[in-house]
C-alpha cells in the first residue's frame, strides 16, 4: 500500500502495525473488507522538518479575452517590459497596468510555495534568480511578467501536521459516512427465497 502515515490507514490497521518492526508481519486482520495479512517494510520519521523553497515574486498581468486578443497582450506586456529594461520601477508598472488583484500591491505576491500557481508560470519563477525579471510568459490567465524578489527555505513541518490532520479527520468522516450508507443499504435490502 505505499507509504502512508499512520493517520491515513484504518484504525484496524495502524494499531496491528504500531508494535512491529521492519520486516515482521501483522497476524490475519478481519475486516468488514475480507482478511488480510501486512508487512511492515519501513518507517519513516514524521517528526523530522520539511524544508521547502518559497519565492517571494511579483507580476503584471495582461490577460487576454474576445475583445484582447493574444497578439495585443503580448505587444502590451512587451511595451511594458521595455521600459521596465529601460529603469521603470516595476512594482509601478504593475499597479497602473497589471490587470490582476495583486496590482494596487505593486504586483506583490508574497511567499509562494510549490504548487501554488499555474505550472508555466512556477516554471519561469524558477528559473529566475533574486532581482531577475522574466521574459513574457503565456499561463492560461493571460501573458505575465514575473520578478523574483527572494528567496528562503522554509519549515512546513507544522503545516503538513494540519493538513494531515484535516485529511485524516476528513477520510475518517467519509469513511464513517460510506459504513453508514452499507449499513442502510443492508437493512433496505430485500431477499426472497423461491423454490
Amino acid at each position: 500500500i505505499g507509504w502512508r502515515p499512520r493517520n491515513e490507514l484504518p484504525a484496524l490497521f495502524a494499531d496491528a502495525l504500531a508494535p512491529l518492526q521492519p520486516g515482521q508481519l501483522t497476524g490475519i486482520l478481519r475486516s468488514p473488507s475480507g482478511f488480510h495479512l501486512l508487512k511492515l517494510l519501513d518507517r519513516r520519521n514524521d517528526d523530522a522538518p520539511v524544508f521547502i523553497t518559497q519565492t517571494r515574486a511579483r507580476h503584471i498581468l495582461i490577460k487576454t479575452s474576445e475583445l484582447v486578443s493574444e497578439n495585443d497582450a503580448r505587444d502590451r506586456l512587451q511595451a511594458i517590459k521595455r521600459s521596465i529594461d529601460a529603469g521603470a520601477d516595476f512594482a509601478e508598472q504593475a499597479r497602473l497596468h497589471s490587470e490582476d488583484g495583486s496590482a494596487a500591491q505593486g504586483g506583490e505576491l508574497g511567499w509562494i510555495s510549490p504548487g501554488e500557481t499555474v505550472p508555466e508560470f512556477e516554471t519561469a519563477m524558477n528559473a529566475l534568480k533574486e532581482k531577475q525579471t522574466s521574459g513574457l510568459v503565456k499561463s492560461g490567465f493571460g501573458w505575465h511578467l514575473i520578478q523574483v524578489l527572494a528567496r528562503r527555505s522554509a519549515d512546513v513541518s507544522e503545516q503538513q501536521k494540519k493538513q494531515q490532520a484535516r485529511n485524516a479527520i476528513r477520510a475518517y468522516k467519509s469513511d464513517e459516512a460510506y459504513q453508514d450508507w452499507l449499513r442502510q443499504l443492508r437493512d433496505r435490502a430485500f431477499i426472497e427465497y423461491r423454490e
